[in-house]
């Protein structure tokens, strides 16, 4: 090391650290350099230990950022997460496996995931929040309705470019389909989503939140054969969590009617 390194002010060694940071791209070190610095010197950290410290605050601030990006990427209309989840308002919905399938394995393993009940009963809570968890988690996410879904593939089809939407959706690690069984498909739309199923199958999670039992699923796919395939790609190997049919948002509505009563 030059004598003149040795000799630097405060001023200058902040200067050239900042300097380096917009060379290297370190955006954290760069703002919070001096903090650290003072807060380092006040617990009489090593030099190694300070090191540590600024490198690690960089590294977890580009993971949070990007896990923001992926759950903006995803496209969820509303934040939901697992901690909020009331489980005491369901008791039907098992803490221990929505814990497991927030670790994520069963995306990795392209298992689907399918969330059965009634309205109000928490269905896209837990789709959403188990859609941010495997973003935040480093997978690619697309959270979208069943209905915007069919619109959009009948839209490329008649466009002629039904194949490359299909690829799009066909990419992505977890695609969410929130409200499947809400409105009945016509066997085109029917078709096309089983399109997009079949080319995820045994590759790509899918996890779907309908308000009808599987046995109900013929109000929506008229075709009984089609039908039958969809549930069949649906729920091979599919971790299945039933939320009931008790909806606790009216619960809670009525409860705090009777409260202002």
């Amino acid at each position: 090391m030059s004598a003149l390194r040795r000799n630097v002010t405060d001023q200058a060694a902040d200067a050239a650290v900042d300097q380096a940071c917009r060379a290297l791209r370190l955006p954290t070190v760069r703002a919070r350099f001096g903090e650290i610095a003072d807060a380092a010197e006040r617990e009489h950290l090593t030099y190694r230990g300070f090191l540590a410290e600024l490198f690690m605050t960089e590294c977890e601030e580009r993971d949070r950022r990007r896990s923001d990006r992926q759950i903006k990427a995803a496209g969820f209309p509303r934040s939901k997460w697992l901690a909020d989840f009331d489980y005491t308002a369901n008791p039907m919905v098992n803490p221990a496996v929505v814990n497991t399938l927030a670790g994520c394995t069963w995306v990795t393993r392209g298992e689907p995931l399918c969330l059965i009940g009634d309205s109000g009963t928490g269905k896209s809570h837990l789709l959403i929040a188990l859609g941010a968890a495997a973003a935040i988690a480093g997978h690619r996410v697309r959270y979208t309705l069943a209905a915007k879904l069919v619109n959009e593939l009948v839209e490329a089809a008649d466009e002629k470019v039904l194949a490359k939407t299909i690829a799009r959706y066909g990419r992505v690690d977890l695609l969410c389909i929130d409200e499947l069984g809400y409105m009945e498909l016509d066997r085109r739309g029917a078709e096309l989503l089983f399109q997009v199923l079949t080319e995820r199958e045994e590759k790509n999670s899918v996890a779907i939140a309908s308000n009808e039992s599987f046995s109900g699923w013929t109000k929506t796919f008229t075709d009984p054969r089609l039908c039958a395939a969809i549930v069949d790609r649906l729920t091979f190997g599919a971790n299945i969590i039933e939320t009931g049919s008790d909806s606790y948002r009216l619960a809670h509505a009525r409860a705090a009617r009777q409260t202002t009563t």
